[in-house]
């Protein structure tokens, strides 16, 4: 039996920087358990490899949503990175805090201290963000996250960014500064034209450290609990168990689809649930694995008239001139991830911030599930609901600690929901059909120019829809009856166990999600560091 002040579950995004954070002190021993390996792996630091990253599984935990009537009962696809640095090894790199409002709304629905103003100096606090008009009131300069604007200005994106000018919205060249409306480039994590993950910028620097011991392959079974008090974790590695104890407190950063699972699979959630899963009562917590929220995105594409997209300059000499052009200068189109430019729009009047995210490249899928690009020129904009009120679970059915739970996200199911996408759609539309693009448009490929009421749209949806892999809530901060944790992250009714990571948002952010939970570990460990002493 080995024993630590802290065991860290999880060596994700929060998990990886809670280990660095905390084993700054040599004072306190900390144990870091990954069930997945390292972050060493061929297309890993590679931009463009996200989507060799998402088609595999070597990195990728690879879950589907349960089938489900709104979403006509198609398994949807919900990847959540697997190994040291979690879904940083495999997501799209873009980086949005998001917007001041859904921080406050958090502590409104009484996550208190979890405001903007609150929250803003840790993002601060970990970014190095790479601009020459950087407004440092608003910006960190000499964190360990590196932040770049995405480097390549092909001819599209600034069609469509010219298009959405002509549209009426404005250019915005930073929008996780005071405003998030406007059009223009991502910011990504990377360096040099590579991808910057949490191992990379906090866990790789703190590996040598005496007082941290990092477990791979380790798989956590169940909390150990003597009476409330959580004292450790039993966990699977090379066919063994291992029983490590906490002197201090269990970290649970498994992420929004496992740490509910390994709650429920410890006796901690709501008893029928347990029951049906065959998992005796140990802790009675009603919100476990509940309101689950997600961004729910359409693709919709166009044929371009002239070929200047990724789908030709992905194939034969000019994938080899690309490719050389990545390994000799680290620049080119393999720097590029999941998006190049991007829209904040508002769908109707009224509202204080944008309701709709964009994504734009200057390519497009014959084959969205295995990412296979067109073989002729095409354009997509990826539309998404930033603040989707349609609420689902995660719940374990078995406890089998190696059987995914069953996720059913609900998407859809409200008509705030499907009226915002609608209208986002129609908007994407609106903008492509602006001026600029006459050189390049040919023609409308999804949903198609028949496509045309409200009804026909929401059925586009429906048929085709993703997520975009942003699940959160499942162990919702605040105080009220379905709260899992308080403000300070601490499990409610027990000692000794905390929660962080993306499962404690009240909220989903008006963001992609990384951004947020990199703020929520930061903010975690300062508490974390207080409570103690």
């Amino acid at each position: 039996m080995d024993s630590f002040d802290y065991i860290v579950v999880g060596g994700g995004t929060a998990g990886a920087i809670l280990a660095a954070r905390l084993s700054e002190d040599p004072r306190r021993t900390v144990l870091l358990l990954e069930a997945g390996g390292t972050d060493r792996g061929f297309w890993v630091p590679i931009p463009a490899g996200f989507s060799k990253l998402l088609a595999g599984s070597a990195f990728n935990w690879r879950f589907h949503t349960e089938p489900e009537e709104n979403t006509y009962d198609r398994p949807i696809v919900v990847p959540r990175g697997k190994g040291l640095g979690g879904s940083t090894l495999i997501n799209g790199m873009i980086f949005v805090r998001g917007q001041r409002q859904d921080y406050d709304g958090w502590a409104q629905l009484g996550a208190t201290g979890w405001g903007w103003d609150d929250v803003k100096p840790y993002f601060k606090k970990f970014e190095t963000f790479e601009a020459s008009d950087i407004d440092t009131n608003e910006r960190g300069t000499d964190g360990p996250i590196n932040i770049v604007r995405v480097g390549e200005r092909p001819v599209l994106s600034e069609v469509f960014i010219k298009a959405a000018e002509q549209a009426g919205y404005p250019r915005n060249p930073d929008y996780n500064g005071k405003v998030q409306d406007g059009f223009g480039y991502y910011q990504v994590n990377q360096k040099n034209g590579r991808r910057w993950t949490v191992v990379d910028g906090y866990l790789r620097p703190a590996l040598s450290r005496p007082n941290l011991k990092v477990a791979t392959h380790a798989q956590a079974l169940c909390l150990t609990l003597d009476g409330r008090r959580v004292t450790g974790v039993t966990y699977r590695q090379g066919g063994r168990e291992v029983a490590a104890t906490a002197r201090a407190e269990v970290l649970l950063a498994a992420g929004a689809v496992q740490s509910p699972q390994l709650l429920e699979l410890s006796g901690i959630g709501h008893p029928e649930t347990l029951k049906a899963a065959g998992i005796p009562v140990v802790h009675a917590l009603s919100g476990v694995g509940n309101n689950y929220r997600d961004h729910f995105a359409t693709r919709m594409n166009w044929r371009v008239k002239q070929p200047v997209t990724l789908n030709e300059q992905t194939r034969g000499l000019a994938l080899a001139k690309a490719v050389a052009q990545y390994f000799l200068t680290r620049k080119g189109i393999l720097t590029l991830g999941t998006g190049l430019a991007h829209g904040f729009v508002k769908t109707r009047p009224g509202l204080e911030g944008p309701d709709v995210q964009y994504f734009f490249m200057h390519a497009s899928y014959a084959n969205a599930a295995d990412r296979a690009l067109d073989r002729q020129p095409g354009m997509t904009i990826g539309v998404t609901q930033l603040r989707p009120q349609s609420i689902g679970s995660i719940h374990v059915t078995s406890p089998d600690p190696f059987k995914a739970p069953a996720i059913r996200p609900n998407f859809l199911a409200v008509q705030e929901d499907r009226d915002c996408l609608v209208e986002g759609m129609k908007l994407a539309r609106r903008i492509i059909e602006q001026p600029a693009m006459d050189p390049y448009r040919a023609f409308e490929m999804n949903p198609g120019p028949d496509v045309r009421s409200d009804a026909d749209f929401l059925e586009f949806a429906r048929r085709t829809g993703q997520t975009i892999y942003h699940p959160v809530g499942t162990c919702a901060m605040g105080t009220g009856p379905a709260a899992v944790v308080d403000p300070r992250l601490k499990v409610i009714g027990l000692e000794g166990l905390r929660v962080v990571d993306a499962s404690v948002m009240p909220t989903i952010v008006s963001a992609n999600t990384a951004a947020a939970v990199m703020m929520i570990a930061e903010k975690a460990a300062d508490m974390i560091r207080a409570d103690a002493r």
